[in-house]
């Protein structure tokens, strides 16, 4: 070791040592932070990375080398070979991508290792190719113990070089890496030039010209460090496009695109922090769930285009109110939520009325003005809630609350109203588990002519037997299935399976299917009864189609529109409920009607109420005048039998002529056993029914 120092204080020119280890030092820098670079990336990234590597490593190896070289004092005049001396660059490049590729192959544990040796092999090739082409005047002989040093050194410090480069398991391997390939070098050169010997020829020192080679080793110095600094630029700059790239994609990742407010996951985050918050120093959070209450309409009477801007206008009142301790964040299309650090109570409200206002202050979209208004429902934590999931679900069930409280649009959570909602959502999903099982079922109740006795045909109702809770009656679980999605799902069902059913009847009578406002606002819905029709058999003119005139009511034109298709099948249309509601002369003029059903809640008060019988007796009137026949629904005693019948009223159906049962009890073997004459005449003695009767709108799908 101080043989080799002393060769580097007596032998060379110490300043140019200096500049040899800053290109050595830069060098060893760059490379080790572009090979980390091609060693993350694949395919064609990978290729550049690793030539811009090699260029950055051949020209520092072999410039510390050219200039350390120039720093030495051989006490005899020198040259180089040119030829000789540019094949030593080529060999420090060859070499150094050959151990490069195979340092990042990944083909064993030991790859970087191996391909750090191999770059070691290409450091001693490099520089003993450089001292063939330095050309001294003198005899030259080695050191061959200091030679196999050298080597030695190269060999073992640039494996450990790249192998700290590619371990990455603490944030100084890279250093420890540079520290290593900087060795690597330095060792090899000052060891092999401490083994290199020179006894010098009686020759005129005017042979060669010392100033003129220091000059060339700065100059090559200046070269080194141009490709160095071009290497390191390269790396930068990649550095700060990856750097900016995260940083947009973990934007993209936590924020929502349309309104810059945090998303999902950022609020998830958030309220996670704000629990933890909350548990170690005792204090309380509260979570605000958001849901708009005219989005819906905006959309549709206005366009996505003006919903996407009421959410943006909305968004940025939000993110204006928040002060310390205050997040919102939208969760998904208009729903939002809150959260808010607790303070005291009065904070709570004064932040609940600043963000009421904001979702409430009128919107100007161009020529028109909408107030969005928002059910908002809040619930604490940790009084209303212990766990994060429970207080999501109990802030959400305040909110549903909300929606469904006209008076107040902020309700906070309370457990003994909130339970019913919550007991109904589980109904929901009950509900759609229960569609998913096969497990409703379709009972029948007959529609009889009042003059004759005879079967008129059957209306399908839809049935409900829970596995836990028994019957669940259809007022009940039909609007669930509209406000949850499931009732086109649900209708389609009853409509194929009533067909499949009726196309086998004998005699050949027709069935009568209600059909929701969801289903008819159904764009397909013509198209999917002539499929229905088609796939089960059934003649078109034995399907009766049931509508209450609300369902008419929301789009008359679009409406009239379907009717007439659906009629153009074959298949017959019937007014549900008439004489409740909207029902209007202008809706019987201008629809094309087969039948008139009129409403149980006239039936109750017939016998009794003067003004139930006369409006009775219009709408009977109103249907002969028009030439459509009238069904009565909700018939339970003789005497509503008989003042029907004097009125002149088509057809009947209620319990008094049959209650809705499953088809099995009125269909053996294809054939209907009860005639309607036989049924009627069942009913001629029969009691009274102090049973309430069920609406039978809501009974179906």
């Amino acid at each position: 070791m101080m043989t080799v120092l002393g060769c580097i204080v007596g032998k060379h020119n110490i300043w140019l040592v200096i500049v040899a280890a800053v290109v050595c030092i830069a060098g060893s820098w760059v490379i080790i932070r572009l090979f980390d670079r091609a060693a993350s990336t694949t395919g064609a990234q990978r290729i550049g990375w690793h030539l811009l590597t090699t260029a950055a490593a051949g020209s520092a190896i072999w410039c510390t080398h050219f200039i350390a070289m120039l720093a030495y004092y051989p006490d005899a005049p020198v040259s180089f070979d040119p030829v000789m001396t540019i094949v030593s660059l080529l060999v420090a490049m060859v070499g150094v991508q050959l151990g490069l590729v195979v340092a990042a192959s990944g083909l064993t544990g030991l790859a970087p290792t191996v391909g750090g040796g191999i770059v070691g092999l290409a450091i001693v090739a490099m520089h003993y190719t450089g001292m063939m082409a330095y050309r001294v005047q003198g005899i030259v002989s080695w050191d061959r113990s200091y030679l196999a040093a050298s080597i030695f050194l190269s060999v073992v410090f640039s494996g450990l070089a790249l192998h700290f480069a590619m371990r990455r398991v603490s944030r100084n391997d890279k250093y420890i890496a540079m520290g290593f390939l900087v060795l690597a070098i330095v060792s090899l050169h000052f060891t092999g030039m401490t083994a290199f010997r020179v006894s010098p020829m009686l020759i005129d020192g005017s042979f060669s010209n010392p100033a003129a080679l220091q000059a060339l080793a700065l100059a090559v110095a200046g070269v080194a460090l141009i490709i160095v600094g071009a290497g390191l630029a390269s790396y930068l700059i990649d550095s700060s496009m990856r750097a900016e790239s995260y940083e947009r994609l973990r934007h993209m990742a936590m924020n929502d695109n349309l309104t810059s407010l945090p998303n999902r996951a950022s609020f998830n985050d958030h309220l996670d922090h704000e629990l933890r918050i909350a548990d170690e120093t005792g204090g309380k959070v509260a979570l605000i769930g958001i849901d708009l209450d005219r989005f819906k309409e905006i959309n549709d009477l206005r366009g996505h285009a003006a919903g996407d801007e009421v959410l943006k206008i909305l968004a940025r009142r939000m993110s204006n109110l928040l002060g310390d301790g205050e997040f919102a964040s939208r969760l998904g299309g208009d729903e939002f939520a809150a959260v808010y650090r607790m303070q005291h109570q009065a904070g709570l409200a004064d932040f609940l009325a600043r963000l009421e206002a904001a979702l409430f202050k009128p919107i100007r979209l161009d020529d028109y003005e909408v107030v969005p208004g928002a059910s908002i429902g809040v619930a604490l934590y940790p009084d209303n809630a212990d766990n994060k999931e429970a207080l999501i679900n109990n802030a959400d069930l305040a909110m549903y609350r909300a929606k469904t409280d006209i008076t107040r649009a902020v309700c906070l959570y309370e457990q003994s109203m909130d339970e019913i909602v919550r007991a109904r959502r589980t109904l929901a999903s009950e509900l759609r588990q229960a569609i998913e099982n096969n497990q409703l079922d379709i009972h029948y109740q007959v529609q009889t002519s009042i003059s004759t006795g005879e079967v008129c045909g059957y209306e399908a109702l839809l049935r409900w037997e829970h596995t836990q809770h028994g019957f669940i009656p259809p007022s009940e679980f039909i609007p669930l299935a509209e406000e949850n999605g499931l009732i086109q799902q649900m209708g389609e069902w009853v409509l194929r399976t009533a067909c499949t059913k009726a196309a086998s009847w004998d005699p050949p009578y027709k069935v009568a299917v209600n059909l929701s406002p969801v289903q008819f606002a159904h764009g397909d819905l013509p198209k999917l009864v002539l499929e229905i029709l088609i796939e089960t058999g059934l003649p078109a003119d034995r399907l009766e189609l049931e509508l209450t005139e609300s369902t008419i009511f929301a789009d008359r034109e679009r409406s009239l529109h379907m009717l007439r298709q659906i009629k153009a099948l074959g298949v017959s249309i019937a007014l549900d409920d008439f004489g409740t509601g909207y029902s209007s002369l202008d809706t019987l003029r201008s629809f094309p009607f087969d039948k008139i059903k009129l409403d149980r809640s006239f039936m109750s008060e017939i016998e009794s109420n003067p003004q139930a019988k006369a409006i009775i007796r219009a709408v009977l009137a109103l249907g002969k005048s028009l030439d459509i026949p009238v069904l009565a629904e909700g018939i339970e005693t003789h005497g509503q039998l008989a003042l029907l019948s004097a009125e002149g009223c088509d057809e009947a159906q209620g319990y008094l002529l049959g209650r809705p049962v499953p088809l099995n009890q009125i269909v053996t073997s294809g054939q209907i056993t009860l005639t309607g004459s036989e049924l009627l005449g069942k009913t001629a003695t029969a009691k009274p029914l102090e049973e309430p009767a069920v609406h039978s709108a809501a009974h179906s799908a």
